[in-house]
């Protein structure tokens, strides 16, 4: 890597948003760097380049102490731009539908809470100093159901992304000092492989566009939001749903 690169982390990079988003950036010349739970997807345009690659279960400590450490290595003390904590999960009964908070057990609550709140604290803690070399920035990936009561996303996950979504405002604060920016975007209902035709159907009713938004709808936003037309925005959430929520 040259040292005027643009490097961007990305969790969660294999499918969805996270997938649109890595290749946004790299068709733009960035280096994307990727973690998630599974190897890189097939259809990724950087599959045959390993070590941009980071295969790390986010909800194990000790597996994400270890890519933490070889993603160290690897940067070798250089300027990173950006970084997108977009890796979740959102557990359902086994019929696909919403798991209430009676159903939801504590371990449950824990593994929830470790993947989308407790992870993008130790990673964003983990690379403070070359977000700084670079006056980066952050952006978390919190949800529609932070504000709002979800039809199909359970408590213990909206509770993690309200969590992420307050972390946010506090870390904006924390390290603007360090010349770090930090913002979130709360995706609304978005056309991914996890979405079925009923629920599709139940949601699409309530959005003024009247459809889903794309992945890629949503990567161009974040795309943006690391560019320069952005250096004075901190500390904001930025509503992507189509008017769901006026």
């Amino acid at each position: 890597m040259k040292d005027k690169e643009k490097i961007i982390i990305l969790t969660g990079g294999s499918r969805g948003i996270g997938h649109a988003t890595s290749k946004k950036f790299w068709d733009d010349g960035w280096t994307v760097i990727t973690f998630s739970r599974s190897e890189v997807a097939p259809q990724c345009p950087w599959s045959n380049n390993k070590q941009l690659h980071f295969q790390v279960d986010l909800e194990n400590q000790i597996s994400l102490d270890k890519a933490l450490i070889d993603l160290k290595k690897f940067l070798n003390g250089r300027p990173v731009k950006a970084l997108i904590n977009n890796a979740a999960i959102s557990p359902k009964k086994p019929d696909n539908t919403r798991l209430g908070f009676t159903d939801t057990d504590l371990s449950l609550w824990r593994q929830v809470f470790n993947v989308n709140f407790f992870a993008p604290i130790k990673i964003s803690q983990s690379i403070i100093k070359n977000l700084k070399l670079a006056k980066g920035v952050i952006i978390n990936v919190t949800s529609i159901a932070s504000d709002n009561v979800h039809q199909f996303a359970g408590p213990a996950y909206a509770t993690s992304k309200a969590a992420l979504k307050s972390l946010t405002r506090e870390m904006a604060s924390d390290l603007a000092n360090e010349g770090i920016r930090v913002n979130a975007i709360a995706p609304g209902e978005i056309e991914t492989s996890m979405v079925t035709p009923k629920s599709k159907k139940m949601l699409t009713k309530n959005i003024p566009m009247k459809r889903f938004g794309t992945p890629e709808e949503v990567a161009g936003v974040i795309h943006s939001m690391c560019s320069d037309t952005f250096s004075y925005v901190n500390g904001t959430e930025i509503q992507i749903n189509g008017g769901q929520t006026v």
